[in-house]
C-alpha cells in the first residue's frame, strides 16, 4: 500500500449506543404517564441505536421489493418480494407492540409507550413503519362497526408478526393497510370513482383503481369507494374465508425517492369482496380516525428522522477535526450543531405531549380529545415542513462524506420528505387547522388553554401568541395566510411545552431563536448568548 493512502482524521464508525438515552424523550414518557414502560423503551432504544439494527435498515433499502404478478405456471399471484430484513425489522416492531397493541392495553400511558418505542425504532430504518403505523390506525376506525372490530382487532393487535398470504382467520397476527389515493383525485378522496355493489350475501364488490396502496402485501385494507348512498369506507382481505385470493391486482410498484424499503403499489379492484365499516355514505368521517393516527404518526417519525440526523452529524463533528481543533469545538459548528439540536428538542418534546393527548383522548378525556383535534393537524403540518431542512443541514455537517450512501445520511434525506405529503401535504394540512377551528370552537378553546398555560415567564413567547391571538381574530383572506398562521400556531405550542417541561436555557434559547427574531432562516444562527454546551450535552449519542 503506498504511503499517500494513510488514512487519519476520519471519524469512527458510530458503532453502538442507546437511543433511548434522550432527556426530551426519557421526560415525556414520564411526564405524559408512561414511565412504568421505561425498561422496555430502553431496550427498544438499545437495540435501535446498534450497527445490527442499522445494517438490516441498509439492507432493507438497498435490496429493494420486487414485484411478481404471476407464477412459474401463469396463475396471477400478485405478491411482493421484500428482503428479508425487512420482515425482521417488522416482526421486532410487532414484538415490541409498535403496531396495534396498545388498543389492547388498559393501562394509562400505553400509546405513549407505544410512541416513544416508534421514534426509537424509526430511526435505524423509517420505511417498515408505514405498515406498523397503518395497523395502529386502523382499530379506530374499524370500532365503527363493533362486528368486524370483534373479528380482527384481536389478530391486529397480537404481538406476532405472521406473514404471508393466507386467510386472516388462519393467522396468528394481520397487518392492515389503506388504500384512499386515486389518480384523479389525490388528497380530495371525496372524487373517488371505485365503485362498491351491494350483493344479497351482504358484502359489497368494489372495482376502481387506486394509485397509491402502500404495503400491498398487507392482510386488510381500509379503503373508500361509493356506494349507491354515497363514499362510504369498507375492509378488504387479501384472502378470502376459503384461501382463494380476493381479486386485488396489483399493476406496478411505485419507483419512490425514498421510503425504498417498503412497497407502494398501484392497485386495481376488480370485483374484490369489501365489508362495509360504520355507516352508509359517512366514509370521510370513518376514515378520519385513522387519518387522525398516521398524522400523529408522521409527527413521531419526523422527529425520529431529526433525531437520526442529529446523531450522526454529532458523531462525526466531534471526531472529525478541522483548522487545529474537533468540529465541535469550532464556533460556527457549535452554533449550527446546538440550532440542529434545538429543532429535534421540541418535535420531541411535542411529539411527546400529543402522543399524550392520544392516550388520554381514547380513555375520555374530553378536553385533551379537543387538544389532539387540533394539535396533531398543527403538528403534522410544521413538524414534518421542519425535518428536509433538517436533514440536509444535518448532512453537510459532515461534508462529503455526508453525501455518499455509505454515510447513512442520503437516505435520511431522501426519507425526509414523506411525512409531509403522506395524509395531507402542506396546503391540505394547513387548511384542515382552519376546518377544525371552524367546525370545532371547542378545539380552539383547548388549544389557547394550552398556549395560556406557558405565559407570563418568556416575553418573546407572551408576544408571538398576542401576535397569533391577532392572526386568529383577522378573518380577511384567512385561507391565503393559513400556512403563516398554522406555523405560528406550531411554533408557539412547542416552545409551551419547553417553557413549561425543558431546562430554562433551552427553552429560553428556543424562543429567542423561534419567535424573538433572534436568528436568522437558516440553521446555525443562534444569538451569542445561548448556551450550546448544555444544549448538545442533552443530544449526544451516548454508549
Amino acid at each position: 500500500m503506498p504511503p499517500t493512502h494513510e488514512v487519519f482524521n476520519q471519524a469512527a464508525p458510530l458503532g453502538d449506543h442507546s437511543a433511548a438515552e434522550d432527556p426530551a424523550l426519557v421526560e415525556g414518557l414520564r411526564r405524559e404517564g408512561a414511565e412504568w414502560a421505561e425498561n422496555e423503551v430502553r431496550e427498544v432504544g438499545e437495540a435501535a441505536g446498534s450497527e445490527r439494527v442499522r445494517s438490516w435498515g441498509e439492507a432493507a433499502n438497498t435490496y429493494t421489493p420486487v414485484l411478481h404478478t404471476h407464477d412459474r405456471y401463469g396463475h396471477r399471484i400478485d405478491e411482493v418480494e421484500y428482503q428479508p430484513a425487512y420482515h425482521v425489522l417488522m416482526d421486532q416492531a410487532v414484538g415490541h407492540g409498535l403496531h396495534a397493541a396498545p388498543w389492547a392495553d388498559e393501562r394509562p400511558g400505553a400509546h405513549v409507550a407505544r410512541a416513544a418505542k416508534f421514534y426509537l425504532w424509526s430511526q435505524p430504518e423509517a420505511g417498515h413503519g408505514c405498515p406498523i403505523s397503518m395497523t395502529y390506525a386502523a382499530v379506530p376506525a374499524l370500532r365503527h362497526s363493533p362486528e368486524l372490530a370483534q373479528q380482527y382487532e384481536p389478530l391486529l393487535s397480537a404481538r406476532e408478526y405472521d406473514f404471508g398470504l393466507r386467510a386472516p382467520e388462519s393467522k396468528r397476527g394481520l397487518i392492515a393497510g389503506m388504500s384512499m389515493t386515486e389518480k384523479q383525485g389525490g388528497s380530495d378522496v371525496r372524487a373517488n370513482t371505485t365503485r362498491a355493489v351491494p350483493t344479497s350475501e351482504g358484502f359489497h364488490r368494489l372495482t376502481g383503481h387506486k394509485w397509491f396502496t402502500s404495503a400491498p402485501m398487507s392482510d386488510v385494507f381500509l379503503t373508500l369507494a361509493q356506494a349507491p348512498e354515497g363514499l362510504s369506507c369498507f375492509l378488504v382481505p387479501r384472502v378470502l374465508p376459503d384461501g382463494s385470493r380476493n381479486t386485488l391486482h396489483i399493476q406496478r410498484l411505485k419507483d419512490k425517492l425514498g421510503n425504498r424499503s417498503n412497497a407502494s403499489a398501484e392497485l386495481e379492484y376488480d370485483g374484490a369482496v369489501a365489508h362495509m365499516v360504520g355507516d352508509p355514505g359517512r366514509g370521510v368521517r370513518t376514515i378520519i380516525e385513522m387519518v387522525n393516527c398516521t398524522r400523529l404518526d408522521c409527527v413521531i417519525g419526523s422527529a425520529a428522522g431529526m433525531r437520526a440526523a442529529l446523531t450522526h452529524a454529532l458523531h462525526h463533528a466531534e471526531h472529525r477535526q478541522a483548522f487545529g481543533k474537533r468540529l465541535v469545538e469550532q464556533p460556527l459548528m457549535r452554533n449550527v450543531l446546538a440550532d440542529l439540536a434545538l429543532e429535534s428538542e421540541a418535535a420531541t418534546a411535542l411529539m411527546t405531549r400529543l402522543a399524550g393527548a392520544m392516550d388520554r383522548s381514547v380513555r375520555g378525556d374530553e378536553s385533551e380529545s379537543a387538544f389532539r383535534r387540533l394539535g396533531v393537524a398543527v403538528g403534522k403540518f410544521w413538524v414534518t415542513k421542519r425535518q428536509p431542512a433538517h436533514a440536509a443541514e444535518a448532512l453537510e455537517c459532515l461534508g462529503g462524506n455526508g453525501y455518499v450512501e455509505e454515510s447513512g445520511m442520503p437516505r435520511l434525506f431522501r426519507d425526509s420528505p414523506l411525512n409531509s405529503i403522506w395524509e395531507g401535504s402542506g396546503n391540505v394540512a394547513a387548511l384542515d387547522v382552519l376546518r377544525a377551528m371552524g367546525r370545532s370552537p371547542e378545539s380552539v378553546e383547548a388549544f389557547t388553554a394550552e398556549l395560556a398555560a406557558a405565559r407570563g415567564v418568556d416575553d418573546h413567547y407572551d408576544a408571538a401568541v398576542e401576535l397569533l391571538e391577532q392572526s386568529l381574530g383577522d378573518l380577511s383572506e384567512l385561507e391565503y395566510r393559513a400556512r403563516s398562521v398554522v406555523e405560528l400556531m406550531a411554533v408557539t405550542l412547542q416552545a409551551s411545552v419547553l417553557l413549561r417541561y425543558a431546562p430554562t436555557p433551552v427553552a429560553e434559547a428556543f424562543t429567542l431563536s423561534r419567535l424573538g427574531g433572534g436568528s436568522g432562516r437558516v440553521f446555525g444562527t443562534l444569538p451569542t448568548d445561548v448556551d450550546t454546551e448544555l444544549i448538545l450535552d442533552r443530544a449526544r449519542p451516548r454508549r
